[in-house]
């Protein structure tokens, strides 16, 4: 199932999701970007950075409304992240409003990150591991899983509070009862469907959905009731959503001291750098909070109002919520009913590796004979040319995404036809400004390229055909333009070019062709002449045998006089002007 749909009609030669993707989970093919789903960790970066939204993410909005229409059990498990990105006086207004939605019950995540963080506390207390690396970001167990398996022995063996809490919901309400999560994250989605934890969380909403479906029945979230929510006060548990949460909630709850030292990382490279030190050694004895999104949960892929700063939220969050942990004969009896275990495999993208010889022959068709000749630019995505041209041989991009070389290109073919066109070329803007001009330019106008591009048209010749085509937007195709003072004959073609606002002209000598016509042409004046002349001899001797036969000569004189016209007309259509 896709998570992130894209529109192909919008997407088109950016490149700006490949250069954002840190795990370059994102293929082009005919200029346009295509997630591969083996490859992709769901940070939502590409949806976030799309500069002409041509990547939407599908939304389960719809399936929801059809549980609720169809009287189900639903009950709504709501993200901590809720506190900072809603719009309410009390919490209570919040479970107010989605129960008049037609939920059956609202819940708080927080009350399946207490069972967590009881478990994380756990193994801080046993020591057993090595590292320990929170789960509960999605994001981060696919990156591991997928690009850095040498460290899922440093991962909690432990569902995230979305699964603990839909197993906790279920377990209390029925396995009848519909568990939809609500939060700012996307990769909950593919962590709803995983096979390990599958028949959790029935669905997935994101705050933009909620709210779209609360302005649809005209709920305001800040006029209704007080509805405070009736199970487990998660207190510490609430500040998951923001960076330390995890830990400060572990602390609180511990009920000793243990040996690992602690910090949190947040943001997709503060992850990956993470993971590179760890692979390389240089990280032990750590219980370490990770989160992709930079700034935690509460700036999440689908948080798109920018009036919301993940710093204020962090400051009010931590100073509104209680740091008191949850006392645990409330999470005991809970975690024995409960199973919270999870068990992390290797999911390692198998792409093909090229030989070297390989990506030199790849390097060498985009003008890259030697290193020198890589620029590592980055435009195209990739960091380097070399990662570039591995990718070009794994199918996941194509050789004319090299943005420089394909500038070299086209300037190449540009210059050729410049330099080596039999016609004369000219481009000119609005102020007859000329911008482009062949070379072969100078042997009819006297104007070298270099001379010809600080001058205006009208210095050299008449603009006026120009100035009409950009006036009126209109082309002339083959139009015969004689110069006397260049001794020169055309054959024009003037088009606008609406993009560049600017007018292309071609300019094709005919001035052997015009002269040979011109030379036909007096040939057949000549030729008239002397018809001309013969016809009146042959009249006087027809004239005179007429008087003596008493005929006419009206008829042969008609004839031939039609003869001379028809040449003379001939030599006019052919070549006189």
């Amino acid at each position: 199932m896709a998570i992130i749909d894209f529109k192909a009609t919008k997407c088109r030669h950016c490149y700006k999701c490949v250069r954002n993707c840190e795990v370059k989970a994102i293929m082009v093919k005919d200029g346009r970007a295509e997630i591969m789903p083996e490859n992709c960790i769901l940070c939502g970066r590409c949806l976030q950075i799309c500069p002409q939204s041509a990547k939407t993410l599908v939304s389960d909005l719809s399936l929801v409304k059809g549980m609720v229409e169809a009287g189900e059990k639903v009950v709504v498990s709501i993200a901590p992240s809720y506190m900072g990105l809603l719009k309410y006086h009390t919490i209570g207004q919040v479970r107010c409003a989605l129960m008049r939605l037609g939920f059956a019950d609202v819940r708080e995540t927080a009350e399946g990150a207490a069972l967590v963080t009881a478990e994380y506390a756990k193994l801080l207390s046993e020591g057993a591991m090595k590292n320990i690396i929170s789960t509960c970001c999605p994001s981060v167990n696919a990156l591991i899983e997928k690009y850095y398996p040498q460290l899922i022995p440093y991962l909690a063996p432990v569902v995230s509070p979305m699964i603990a809490h839909g197993r906790m919901i279920k377990q209390q309400m029925g396995a009848d009862t519909k568990v939809v999560f609500l939060g700012p994250c996307i990769a909950k989605k593919q962590e709803a469907l995983d096979p390990r934890h599958a028949d959790c969380i029935d669905a997935v909403l994101n705050f933009n959905d909620i709210n779209r479906w609360l302005n649809e029945e005209d709920i305001v979230i800040e006029d209704c009731e007080d509805t405070p929510f009736e199970r487990m006060n998660p207190r510490v548990n609430r500040l998951y959503p923001v960076t330390s949460g995890v830990i400060n909630s572990v602390v609180a709850t511990q009920s000793g001291q243990d040996n690992y030292r602690k910090f949190y990382v947040h943001g997709e490279s503060n992850c990956i750098d993470l993971c590179q030190s760890m692979v390389r050694g240089e990280i032990t004895g750590c219980f370490i909070e990770m989160n992709m999104c930079s700034g935690g949960c509460i700036k999440g892929p689908t948080v798109n109002d920018r009036s919301i700063s993940r710093f204020k939220v962090k400051l009010d969050m931590e100073e509104r919520i209680s740091h008191d942990p949850v006392p645990e004969e409330e999470t005991a009896p809970v975690l024995e009913a409960v199973s919270l275990n999870k068990v992390f495999f290797d999911r390692t993208p198998h792409d093909p590796v090229p030989s070297e010889e390989e990506i030199r022959q790849i390097l060498a068709k985009t003008g890259k004979m030697r290193p020198d000749d890589e620029l590592n630019c980055g435009a195209c995505g990739y960091p380097t040319c070399r990662e570039k041209a591995i990718a070009v041989y794994q199918k996941k991009a194509e050789l004319d995404m090299c943005i420089p070389f394909m500038y070299e290109k086209s300037k190449s073919f540009a210059n050729l036809v410049m330099e080596t066109s039999p016609n004369v070329v000219m481009i000119v803007d609005q102020d007859m400004k000329l911008l482009e001009y062949s070379a072969v330019g100078e042997k009819y106008f006297g104007k070298t390229r270099a001379e010809a591009l600080q001058m205006y048209l009208y210095e050299f010749i008449d603009p006026a055909d120009f100035q009409w085509v950009f006036d009126t937007h209109q082309n002339i195709h083959g139009k015969k333009v004689h110069y006397p003072e260049f001794k020169l004959d055309t054959l024009q073609n003037i088009v606008y070019i609406p993009e560049q606002n600017v007018v292309l002209a071609t300019f094709i000598d005919i001035t052997k062709e015009e002269e040979q016509a011109r030379l036909e042409y007096e040939r057949k004046l000549d030729t008239i002449d002397l018809a001309q002349k013969v016809i009146h001899k042959q009249m006087m001797v027809a004239q005179e045998i007429a008087g003596l036969l008493g005929e006419t000569t009206a008829e042969t004189k008609t004839t031939l006089t039609k003869l001379c016209r028809s040449l003379l007309e001939d030599g006019s259509d052919n070549g006189g002007k």
